[in-house]
Formats: structure tokens, C-alpha cells, sequence
């Protein structure tokens, strides 16, 4: 089981704005209790599973892993597209529009895109559309 995921940014002030608006659609909060200088935690509430935006603990710039990427469920395929529209409006990058990955009507709905730190992030909703 996963505790809480940790992704470096450069600036945490532009870090914080971005996850705030980001993740409020997913219903993802501060977690004041937990955020320090050098770390914002986010989540649903005090248990795991936790999103942690930090400076690298050595001092040297955070980079994004090739290869890696984190992602994040949400409660709807509206929340999808909000979550993609905040990211692109906050500096972040498009790498993948929301929509249906597969043939699947009650599939993966997912969208990509990049954090201002080159953090890649899906979003997705998996079942029937909404409502």
C-alpha cells in the first residue's frame, strides 16, 4: 500500500499555487498538520494515501524522472477536465487532452499533463460518463 508519493519542485511558492487549484477538484486539501519550509502534503483527510510537493532534501534542483509519472483518481469525468484546464491556466503542459483511452464507453477517462516542474500527472476517471 502506498503512503504518500513525493514529487520535487524548484519553487514552492508557484508549487503550492498550482497543486491548491489542482487538486481541489479531486478533493485533495493542505494537510497543515504535516507541511513544513521544505514540504506541502496534501490528502483526503490524516490516513494514506498522501501527495507530497518538496525541494530535494539534498539541496540540488528538483528534476522530473523520465519514465515516471503519478496518477491521480478522481470523482468524475468533470473533475477530469477541470483538473487538466487548472493545470494548463497555472504554467503546466499538456500531454494528453482529457478523453476515453480505448474502446470502452465505461472506461479510462483519463487526461496528462506536466507540473511547472516537468512533473508528469494523469488524472482519470474509470466508469460510465457522469450523471
Amino acid at each position: 500500500m502506498i503512503a504518500y508519493v513525493m514529487l520535487g519542485a524548484n519553487d514552492l511558492t508557484r508549487a503550492r499555487a498550482f497543486y491548491d487549484a489542482l487538486l481541489a477538484p479531486l478533493g485533495l486539501t493542505l494537510n497543515a498538520a504535516y507541511t513544513s519550509p521544505t514540504r506541502i502534503w496534501y490528502s483526503a483527510g490524516m490516513a494514506p494515501p498522501m501527495l507530497v510537493i518538496c525541494t530535494p532534501h539534498d539541496g540540488r534542483p528538483a528534476t522530473w524522472a523520465n519514465g515516471g509519472m503519478l496518477a491521480l483518481a478522481a470523482p468524475s469525468r468533470a473533475a477530469v477536465e477541470a483538473a487538466h484546464d487548472i493545470a494548463l491556466e497555472l504554467g503546466g503542459l499538456d500531454e494528453g487532452a482529457p478523453g476515453l483511452r480505448g474502446d470502452d464507453p465505461s472506461g479510462f477517462y483519463g487526461a496528462y499533463f506536466r507540473d511547472p516542474d516537468g512533473n508528469k500527472i494523469a488524472v482519470f476517471k474509470v466508469g460510465p460518463p457522469d450523471g
